[in-house]
């Protein structure tokens, strides 16, 4: 009886062992985790130049704009 739980176990250890040998040799996935980590990485670069942007057009361009725009609320007419 042990004999035979220990061959099936022996089976099925080794089954395992090759499945997961050639898991770690085929290449045929390496393509999915390449293209995976390119998008990663252009994801974070977007987000990184979005950010710039904002802060760029929250310093220089949205200041002018609110700066006319108050000149333009403050607006008293044609000096005579």
């Amino acid at each position: 009886m042990f004999k035979k739980l220990k061959s099936q176990f022996n089976s099925k250890v080794n089954r395992a062992i090759i499945s997961a040998q050639c898991a770690i040799e085929n290449k045929k996935a390496e393509m999915y985790l390449d293209t995976g980590v390119k998008a990663l990485i252009a994801i974070v670069l977007g987000a990184l130049l979005l950010s710039l942007l904002y802060v760029l057009l929250k310093t220089t361009v949205f200041a002018t704009v609110s700066t006319k725009i108050a000149g333009l609320f403050n607006y008293t007419g044609p000096v005579e």
